[in-house]
Parts: C-alpha cells; structure tokens; sequence
C-alpha cells in the first residue's frame, strides 16, 4: 500500500511511491471517480508489481506522474480529492 498524506483541510489525499521504481500503469484518468482501496498507480520495485491504491473515496484530482518513468521513493504520484 502505498503512503498517504492529507492536505491541510483541502479534502486531498496524495498518493506517494512507497519505494524507488517504474510506473507500469494508469488504469485511471483525471477525472474518474475512484472508490476506497481501488487501484490508482501499478508500481514496478524489485522485479514485483506493487497496486497502489485509493485511500479514500473521491476524484482524480491530478496524476503526476506517466507509465514509463521512474520515481522515487516519497514522490507524489496521484493526487485526490473529495468532494
């Protein structure tokens, strides 16, 4: 799972790489309305595929980052808000 922090009241949540790796895959767009626990970001560290999911219920706010880049641990990769 991958690290969260909350925006100081703004009703965001940021999903952040919990480790050094590739993004394999996207399967949502800004925009898409995600559910708690879905999976936002597919994240390639040590040769295993890492889901990385929602923690919490709300919209795609941005998405950081694009299949094929490398990201660092603590890098926020999908931002999301709640309505």
């Amino acid at each position: 799972a991958g690290s969260v922090k909350s925006a100081h009241g703004a009703g965001e949540a940021r999903v952040r790489a919990p480790m050094p790796g590739l993004v394999i895959g996207i399967p949502l767009e800004v925009g898409a309305v995600v559910s708690h626990g879905q999976t936002v970001v597919v994240l390639e560290a040590m040769k295993m595929e890492n889901d990385l999911s929602s923690p919490k219920a709300g919209t795609i706010k941005e998405i950081k980052v694009s299949k094929g880049q490398t990201v660092n641990q603590g890098d926020v990769l999908v931002v999301i808000s709640s309505e």
